[in-house]
């Protein structure tokens, strides 16, 4: 086969660097950013400086990667398998799912999967077809909530991170930390303070992106809504307004301004522990020093008051005059020209009767059909299009899970996990044991034997972005980038038997009476028929650079206005108040907190927050690959100093975090930058080193922080339904 060099995107995180890819003889030597794509000196540098990059072939070639389908044998849980051939799988698989539909209604059948780790319009088209509307991942607390809300007060995307060196001034970042998590935000970023700007960063910890702030707020955790709410407060009142922008685009300003009269800086400061002094010094630099740039990432949407706080943030960007120019924030319409992720999921095709028994819906209504039906019929009015429901509609996670166990509204019965390992990533992990093991049918798709495969009927051996063609579209908001044919064969005679995800809904769709919607033979295929319509197939698109952009679309309102009910920006959101929610952004204590709880607090006295990254590992990815491990080996829990000399901790201890939930270990590591009420634990872990079969599930129980959390529909957010990880009760105590 020779050595050749293929053009791809990287998927191991949302900087989607573009990349060359270097194989020889079907071996993946190495990845380099790609210095010819847009941002490619960028790219050089995140690259060349990512670890799990520089992994890449150890994950590809990984020995304990899934082979060919298997089928359980006998008790759940108990790592035996058969193996099967995909057709025998696929048959089996199909036969159930239609058993199941016919028993309890296409609606008992559920699906789950990753960050986009899969074409996800392709999952979305098959459960259409089927008649579902349970699809769901974990938009409620990952961007997609971020979506949704900016595309209610404006029919946009809003959370696109755009600054510009030499053309933005400030930066504000609110609960995230890109130094970690966003390695080409991160340069930007630096790129663009060392061209003057001031970084403004808001966070619990001094974090490494805290540490380049010209400006640290040290919120407790869930209380950033106060502190944006002051600043809010202190741009109205001092008029440091963009009066031209507010005057002629925005919907609801005086009602705002009345509202936000009472949210002052010396309350915030009561509230979420920063000075009053700092607080109106930030919106003093944001409102003056513009162009301004923002970002929260998954900061605010991770806490239990996350839409009010993310119709603030907004809010900060409308009133400044900062949406739509270069240097500030970014809104994206739906994109124009191909055929979009929208046009493959056929939501059109799934009937009224069946969305209607959209699990939590009714309760959580912005992010199920209610919500999305309302903002994309202005989305279409406007832009003659829709944004993809892959990314702004879901069932309501936490509800599926209990049909699964309780059988109400209706049963749960099957479950197809796609390039996810929800054992691991969701809430409350207990309650996602229980209701796994009472499913009659779940099928788990993905390279590695997870914990949530051992306990799956059929687990199918699935490629990754290296192993398939690659069209990413951003949620049809952001132009797209193509990355050309697959880098790696998928099939190799005897080694392993892996296929797409494309294949595996096309292959249960077909014998499920879908045949006639599924006229591609592969996902190659596909991808041409969406790129046709521009001219370009998947192959001559990526040889003429695989890569679409909107980003330089600016001040799209002044054409066009925005697609809303009033066709304005809604500071007062229409879409919140048809749907009987508060259309402005009111203070909600965290639902878990030594002020909303103070009973809990006497016991477990410290504030819990996690999800924080660190780079050897995405998500709960990685673990088993062994250079990455090793610059990582342990879950590490961040203490302050004082806090742990309190409770004779020591760093480098391995140590027990508890809450009303139950508790896991994990190793200290002391940490003078957080606060001192605060712990902050890492996600994501478990141990393939570990037993498969229960009780460990490779170690499951031992460190994986969603032992932990909670997702129960009381305490999640009454518009959107996310459950919060960012602001519970602990206690901590050596092991």
């Amino acid at each position: 086969m020779g050595r050749k060099v293929v053009s791809s995107v990287c998927m191991w995180c949302h900087s989607h660097c573009k990349v060359k890819c270097h194989v020889e003889d079907g071996t993946l030597l190495k990845l380099e950013g790609d210095v010819n794509a847009p941002r490619g000196k960028l790219f050089v540098k995140t690259v060349a400086a990512c670890p799990r990059a520089a992994a890449a072939g150890e994950w590809a070639h990984h020995p304990e990667r899934t082979k060919f389908p298997l089928k359980r044998v006998g008790e759940r849980g108990g790592n035996r398998w058969q193996r099967l051939s995909w057709d025998d799988a696929l048959d089996e698989i199909a036969q159930r799912l239609g058993r199941l539909r016919d028993s309890y209604g296409a609606e008992t059948i559920a699906t789950t999967s990753g960050t986009y780790r899969s074409p996800d319009e392709y999952r979305r088209r098959f459960f259409n077809l089927f008649g579902s509307p349970n699809c769901f991942t974990q938009g409620h607390i990952c961007w997609a909530v971020s979506n949704v809300v900016s595309a209610a007060m404006s029919g946009l995307s809003c959370n696109a991170f755009t600054p510009f060196p030499g053309k933005t001034k400030s930066i504000l970042l609110i609960g995230t930390n890109p130094a970690r998590s966003e390695r080409t935000s991160w340069q930007q970023i630096l790129d663009t303070v060392d061209a003057g700007a001031r970084l403004i960063v808001v966070d619990p910890r001094r974090t490494a992106t805290a540490r380049k702030a010209h400006l640290f707020l040290p919120v407790r955790p869930g209380t950033d809504l106060a502190l944006l709410l002051a600043m809010l407060h202190v741009i109205v009142g001092e008029e440091l307004y963009d009066r031209e922008f507010v005057s002629r685009h925005c919907h609801g300003f005086d009602q705002l301004a009345a509202h936000v009269g009472q949210y002052t800086p010396a309350w915030a400061a009561e509230v979420c522990g920063v000075p009053a002094t700092d607080i109106a010094r930030a919106a003093r630099i944001y409102a003056t020093d513009r162009p301004s740039a923002s970002c929260s990432y998954l900061g605010l949407d991770q806490v239990s008051n996350s839409v009010q706080a993310l119709h603030a943030r907004y809010a900060l960007t409308a009133l400044t005059g900062n949406l739509d120019v270069r240097g500030g924030d970014m809104g994206r319409p739906p994109t124009q020209g191909y055929n979009t992720e929208y046009s493959v999921e056929l939501c059109e095709r799934l009937p009224a009767a069946q969305k209607a028994k959209q699990l939590g819906a009714a309760r959580f209504k912005l992010l199920g059909y209610p919500g999305y039906d309302l903002i994309q019929r202005q989305v279409e009015k406007l832009w003659g299009r829709k944004m993809t429901s892959s990314h702004h509609l879901f069932a309501h996670a936490p509800t599926v899970f209990r049909a699964a166990v309780s059988g109400e509204p209706y049963p749960v019965r099957g479950m197809i996990t796609m390039g996810s390992n929800p054992l691991v990533t969701y809430a409350n992990a207990r309650l996602i044991h229980q209701a796994l093991n009472s499913l009659d049918l779940y099928v788990v798709a993905d390279p590695f034997m997870t914990p949530s495969a051992q306990l799956a009927d059929y687990v199918l051996p699935t490629g990754n972005w290296l192993e398939r063609p690659l069209l990413f579209t951003g949620s049809d908001t952001a132009g797209f980038i193509v990355g050309g044919k697959a880098v790696l064969p998928l099939l190799s005679g005897e080694q392993f038997h892996r296929r797409t995800d494309f294949d595996v809904w096309r292959g249960l769709g077909v014998r499920l009476g879908q045949a006639d919607d599924w006229p591609w033979e592969d996902l190659e295929q596909a991808y041409d028929d969406r790129l046709e319509p521009i001219g370009h197939t998947l192959e001559s698109f990526a040889a003429a650079g695989g890569h679409v952009s909107l980003r330089g679309y600016y001040k799209k309102w002044g054409e066009v206005g925005f697609a809303t009910k009033t066709g304005k920006f809604e500071l007062y959101s229409t879409v919140f108040e048809e749907l009987g929610y508060d259309p402005l952004p009111n203070y909600v204590e965290p639902a878990e907190s030594p002020v909303s709880t103070p009973d809990i607090a006497e016991q477990f006295p410290l504030v819990l927050i996690t999800g924080g990254r660190f780079v050897q590992a995405y998500h709960s990815e990685h673990r088993q690959v062994a250079s990455l491990r090793k610059r990582h080996p342990d879950p590490l829990v961040q203490l302050h100093p004082d806090v742990a000399k309190e409770l004779r901790i020591d760093d480098g201890d391995w140590v027990w975090i508890e809450t009303l939930r139950g508790r896991v270990r994990q190793r200290c590591r002391l940490d003078e930058g957080i606060r001192r009420d605060v712990v902050h634990a890492e996600h994501g872990w478990w141990f393939p080193e570990q037993p498969g079969s229960e009780p460990s599930l490779h170690g499951v129980w031992e460190s994986n922080v969603n032992v932990l959390t909670d997702d129960d529909p009381e305490i999640c957010n009454e518009l959107s339904g996310g459950w919060p990880l960012r602001a519970l009760l602990c206690k901590v105590y050596r092991a």
